[in-house]
């Protein structure tokens, strides 16, 4: 069957790849939509000021 080096070995490998598993599902569900959306506001908000000082302008 297993050795424990290698039963180690397995449940290291496991461990690591149930970890980035999660963090993969983390990142894709909080992170990169937070990001987005943040980035979008901050554009619009840019865009209004730009209009904003057009209008004072002219």
């Amino acid at each position: 069957m297993f050795e424990f080096d290698q039963y180690l070995g397995f449940l290291a490998f496991l461990t690591i790849l149930t970890i980035g598993f999660w963090l993969m599902i983390f990142l894709i569900t909080f992170v990169v939509p937070y990001w987005i959306g943040g980035s979008l506001i901050e554009r619009l908000n840019e865009i209004k000021e730009e209009r904003k000082a057009k209008k004072e302008k002219a």
